[in-house]
């Protein structure tokens, strides 16, 4: 029964880590995050700071994955990327009108959150 749990754990956190390494591309600049998002990146200023989310983004996806094999990191991970996804749900669903592009990331936050709770649940169940 444990090693069930373990592994809902360690599939919640592989899942959270490579949905938060998809922005990652973004890091090679304004043409990849308009593709990622469906918008136009006017200027520099937000090109650094769009480049520098998708730099943080794939930071908290490679410690979701390091977490999956390495218990001791597990709740700090599982913590992280849900508060990552809850926010950005937050955020989304408080603005609203957003375009197709950004609710194919909400669709993939909403999945995150599903699978995080159940890596959460799975956690404190062992």
């Amino acid at each position: 029964m444990i090693a069930k749990l373990s592994l809902v754990t360690t599939a919640a956190l592989i899942a959270a880590g490579l949905i938060h390494l998809l922005p990652l591309a973004g890091v090679l600049g304004a043409e990849k995050l308009s593709a990622l998002y469906g918008i136009t990146i006017a200027g520099p200023d937000l090109t650094i700071l769009m480049r520098h989310r998708a730099l943080l983004f794939g930071l908290i996806g490679a410690f979701c994955l390091a977490a999956a094999f390495h218990e001791p990191l597990q709740w700090a991970a599982l913590l992280m990327a849900l508060t990552s996804v809850l926010a950005f749900l937050a955020l989304a669903w408080g603005t609203g009108g957003y375009n197709g592009a950004i609710a194919r990331v909400v669709t993939a936050d909403v999945v995150a959150a599903v699978l995080l709770l159940a890596g959460i649940a799975a956690r404190v169940w062992r």
